[in-house]
């Protein structure tokens, strides 16, 4: 049995039912809630459902370049992403570093997994580099040196990250390219 209030239109103003649902506030709130619990646990899942190595270098790489582009710019300083072929690892400087700088860099850099090989760094006028260290360089009025970053796992999967001198974001091929293909 439904009550009615004792109010002008009070037939219109019922006492609420199990069957009207819910408010939009209430659905906004627990989608709310929902969303934040998947934000803290994304990165979770993403472990879980095993992003490889390679992929988690060349996403390094791309966050690393990008972020470096645009602190060159900001900052008016020549920013450099060295990586070491022989040593597997990456790390980057700003400005002018002396050599034991470098080394230390180095020492403090981003080590890439064991079963992940970047085989070489290419060069459009240089060519390859694939041992010592290879120096990509982004400059202060915004563009950064072209260069192929190739990178290879235990399972001879290649891949090669591009480097655009204008452009933000690395394009990625699940293949082995290079600039005289």
């Amino acid at each position: 049995m439904v009550k009615y209030l004792h109010m002008p239109n009070a037939e219109c103003v019922k006492k609420r039912n199990a069957e009207d649902g819910f408010t939009l506030i209430e659905l906004i709130v627990v989608i709310s809630l929902i969303s934040i619990m998947f934000f803290f646990t994304m990165p979770r899942f993403q472990e879980a459902i095993g992003l490889n190595e390679s992929q988690k270098v060349s996403g390094w790489i791309m966050v690393k370049t990008q972020t470096l582009k645009e602190n060159a710019v900001r900052n008016q300083k020549l920013h450099t992403l060295h990586i070491g072929l022989d040593s597997g690892t990456m790390w980057t400087s700003s400005g002018d570093v002396t050599e034991e700088a470098l080394e230390e860099g180095e020492l403090k850099g981003y080590k890439i997994p064991e079963d992940i090989r970047i085989t070489a760094v290419e060069y459009p006028v240089k060519g390859n580099v694939s041992m010592g260290r290879a120096d990509i360089c982004f400059y202060k009025q915004g563009y950064s040196d072209k260069v192929l970053i190739h990178i290879e796992d235990d399972d001879n999967n290649q891949r090669s990250l591009l480097i655009e001198p204008f452009l933000s974001k690395i394009k990625i091929y699940e293949e082995h390219v290079g600039f005289e293909e």
